[in-house]
């Protein structure tokens, strides 16, 4: 069942899913989006998928839910949808089956986001794993010059979800800034939400939360496809 309280409809319906099993992420993700629940807006409702790892620390973690999530989207009735991981898994496979609707990538939206804050943005990752990941999908999206580079901090999606990793977050963005040169930090993992005001007050830096972004994105989507 969906963490989020249902609004009353009338403005369309946004689904937010978390391609892994974490509650406490997806508890993350949905508490990182309530400043976008407005009046008149439309329903944002954020759930998990519960048959996915519990957190997509490999390719083949990321692949391994490209088909669970095509399947769900093509039967649910939601009109714009956002996969809350920073891999943007099937993210392609998932519009296909959208027939349509708009499928926002977190990844995608939060590096678009970035650009328009400064020259060069860095990425705050989980893993090295997660830094070949994010290495590929920037050179997919032709970044390369605006990307300073990513740095890991050993830690899976739930570790991020507490407070007890902040200061270990805000001293991988200080690497960014300092040794790499990036003059905007991307939060690479939707379960680092809450972080995301803090991390800026710490690093002196804007910081982009992508999954508020993309959500952000399909608000916008939603709202304006009546013409």
């Amino acid at each position: 069942m969906p963490i989020s309280a249902p609004r009353p409809q009338g403005a369309g319906r946004i689904l937010v899913i978390n391609p892994n099993s974490s509650l406490a992420v997806t508890s993350a993700i949905d508490a990182g989006l309530q400043p976008l629940r407005i009046d008149g807006g439309p329903e944002i409702v954020v759930d998990r998928l519960s048959s996915g790892p519990p957190g997509i620390a490999t390719q083949a973690d990321a692949d391994s839910v490209v088909a669970p999530l095509a399947d769900w989207v093509r039967r649910d009735s939601a009109d714009a949808f956002v996969l809350a991981c920073f891999s943007d898994p099937g993210l392609h496979t998932v519009r296909e089956a959208a027939g349509g609707r708009p499928v926002m990538g977190i990844a995608e939206w939060g590096l678009l986001r970035a650009l328009t804050l400064g020259e060069r943005f860095g990425i705050i990752a989980l893993s090295p794993g997660s830094v070949q990941r994010q290495q590929r999908y920037v050179r997919q999206m032709a970044l390369q010059d605006r990307y300073a580079g990513s740095w890991p901090v050993n830690a899976s999606a739930e570790d991020t979800t507490g407070e007890g990793i902040r200061e270990q977050l805000a001293e991988a963005g200080r690497h960014l800034v300092a040794r790499l040169g990036a003059d905007v930090i991307v939060l690479g993992c939707a379960g680092m939400a809450s972080h995301r005001r803090a991390l800026q007050d710490l690093i002196e830096r804007p910081v982009v939360e992508p999954t508020q972004q993309a959500t952000a994105a399909a608000i916008g989507a939603v709202l304006l496809s009546g013409g």
